[in-house]
């Protein structure tokens, strides 16, 4: 029997290990589900409820895998919804195909159903490849360069093979003229400085007393360097959000997130450090880095494109940070001045002590930060957690501490609602044998995370360990957006935009077979927590929580941050709609300007 052009995609998606493909279906891509049928189902073909989810959950599964995501959409509307889930790979450095049919090549310009301007669509997204195929020939050609360059680059790629092409008879490219033939594998290769540069690097940090570290995702397989160079040079280590699960927070020189959401230790050891060392890292806001005449600078990144971004460094080193460590290591004097680093420590300990009593303040019914700082102590070792936009992006940066072999992720530069519970499921795929919770907001939980419970409950009897958590912080507010609005325009909360309708998250999971309880009081937390852990299937746990809970930034002084929250929920804020005069000029000291339609970290 002749393999057609859809059964050979298939086939070579097999010989790259793809395992798991995240679609929807539609007639431009009918071909290929028709192969999928041939195929058995191999790759597995996941059914998401909406094509940005089922890119989500491609990115879900690449950040928490390490592997390149393929997801799959039909032409017109199908390719249009993966455009934000794939902005969001390409924007957080990360692998992923997507496949996309297109009406037939006899229909082409003529105004057809469906029929868009793919090439231009996905022109910018898959900046790095992004290909038509019109004969069987340029395969497989075309998805072998598709996957190594989404892989190599880490961003997004596109091939768009129109309805008609994928019905034809599959032909390999011929030894002739004008023929492309391919191969499979992605080549493995390590980068690492030139060894003078290196010696340069080692000057720089030699020569400082105060050192600072800033690690982002590009430190996470870097780990144990990371740490011998923290404690050669008696350093202090802040983390980016996209590279919170870089280092354990048990470490006590780990002074947790940095930025908007970040911790105040951070914050500190910037603003007094001499030295900064980044590793793996693009943090865009300056404004949290050390003043430009204040630290001597060494960065590396893996990109060259990425280096001396952001701050003056002195010293650009391109290589792998765990290689480039390797290699600067030795060159590295042990600083006998623990000084430094005594007070990081100290000032780190001290912030989770105010963490402790920030999320002890009464609320009206529960606090958002006793609710996510319940669960601390709780998480499993080996967790994969995944955070929406919004505030629920605060407490999560705050007030989890991470561990062992635990994940976490969010969407870190698009800071796009919506993919909190797509990456969880995405991750599931990724680890069906490990825990996954996502913490969530109920506007992001009513714009997509709704429907994807159907997802859920259509495929968790798969998961080895069927334990998915959803939590959602509901607050009937788009809180992040309100308090943008309160401390940017000093103005109250525009309730017709704001307000979000109150919704019983709970009973509609009960109703697709999946269990769930609402907390309704801050007692009801730690138990909540405790049943969803303990579950034999995924759980919905629906929290109640007070939007009057300011996410405070980290360069309010330590007095300031237990008074702000104590003094908005005594009543200085006048909760219905607006923050009285007084308390609206205390809090525009405070909170700078965050930005972003969908609530930025």
């Amino acid at each position: 029997m002749t393999s057609k052009v859809s059964d050979h995609i298939l086939e070579r998606l097999r010989d790259w290990d793809v395992d798991h493909v995240f679609g929807y279906p539609g007639d431009g891509i009918n071909g290929l589900l028709s192969a999928w049928g041939r195929a058995d189902n191999h790759p597995v073909f996941v059914q998401a409820r909406h094509e940005e989810m089922a890119a989500f959950e491609a990115v879900g599964y690449a950040k928490f895998s390490g592997r390149t995501g393929v997801c799959v959409a039909t032409s017109g509307p199908g390719a249009i919804h993966l455009l934000n889930g794939l902005y969001d790979a390409k924007l957080d450095h990360v692998p992923v195909v997507a496949v996309v049919g297109q009406t037939d090549r006899s229909a082409m310009g003529g105004s057809y159903q469906q029929e868009v301007d793919l090439l231009t669509l996905f022109k910018d997204v898959a900046a790095e490849y992004c290909q038509m195929v019109t004969v069987p020939e340029q395969l497989p050609n075309v998805l072998d360069r598709a996957l190594r360059t989404a892989a190599a680059r880490r961003t997004v790629t596109a091939v768009i093979v129109p309805a008609d092409v994928q019905e034809l008879d599959y032909s390999p490219p011929e030894h002739a003229f004008k023929m492309v033939p391919s191969s499979l594998g992605n080549p493995r290769w390590t980068v690492v400085p030139e060894q003078d540069e290196l010696l340069r690097a080692a000057q720089v940090l030699n020569a400082g007393r105060k050192v600072a570290m800033l690690v982002g995702q590009g430190a996470r397989h870097a780990r144990r360097q990371v740490q011998e160079t923290a404690e050669l040079l008696g350093a202090g280590v802040a983390k980016a959000l996209l590279g919170k699960d870089a280092l354990p927070d048990v470490l006590p020189y780990v002074t947790g997130s940095i930025g908007l959401l970040g911790t105040r230790p951070s914050y500190e050891l910037m603003r007094d450090c001499d030295t900064l060392l980044t590793i793996g890292s693009s943090f865009p806001y300056t404004q949290f880095l050390p003043e430009f005449d204040q630290a001597r600078g060494v960065q590396i990144d893996l990109d060259p494109f990425m280096v001396g971004l952001r701050y003056p460094y002195e010293v650009n080193l391109v290589g792998d940070s765990a290689a480039t460590l390797d290699a600067l290591l030795p060159l590295l004097i042990r600083k006998e001045d623990r000084d430094w680093q005594r007070t990081v420590c100290d000032n780190t300990e001290r912030w989770w002590e105010v963490m402790e009593r920030r999320a002890e303040v009464e609320a009206d019914p529960i606090n958002p930060e006793y609710a996510i700082h319940a669960l601390d102590h709780l998480l499993p070792d080996d967790a994969m957690i995944t955070a929406d936009s919004g505030s629920a992006a605060n407490w999560y940066a705050r007030h989890l501490r991470m561990r062992g072999r635990m994940r976490g992720t969010l969407s870190g530069t698009l800071a796009t609602m919506g993919p909190g519970v797509p990456y969880a499921i995405g991750a599931k795929f990724a680890h069906p044998d490990r825990p996954a919770i996502a913490i969530v907001g109920d506007g992001a939980m009513q714009m997509n995370g709704l429907a994807e419970l159907i997802t859920v409950a259509k495929y968790w009897q798969q998961w080895d360990d069927p334990r998915l958590i959803v939590a959602v912080l509901n607050n009937r507010d788009l809180n992040q957006v309100t308090w943008e609005m309160r401390a940017m325009q000093g103005a109250p909360s525009f309730l017709p935009s704001q307000e979000l309708p109150d919704v019983d998250y709970a009973g509609f999971a009960r109703t697709l077979g999946l269990a769930a309880a609402r907390a309704n009081e801050p007692g009801d937390v730690p138990e909540g927590w405790e049943r969803a852990l303990s579950a034999d299937r995924p759980y919905v746990l629906e929290l109640r929580t007070d939007p009057a809970v300011p996410p405070i930034p980290p360069h309010a002084t330590w007095d300031q941050i237990q008074a702000a929250t104590a003094a908005v929920l005594r009543g200085d804020a006048d909760r219905a709609a607006m923050v009285r005069q007084g308390f609206r000029a205390k809090l525009q000291e405070l909170l700078p300007s965050f930005g972003g339609r969908h609530g930025h970290h």
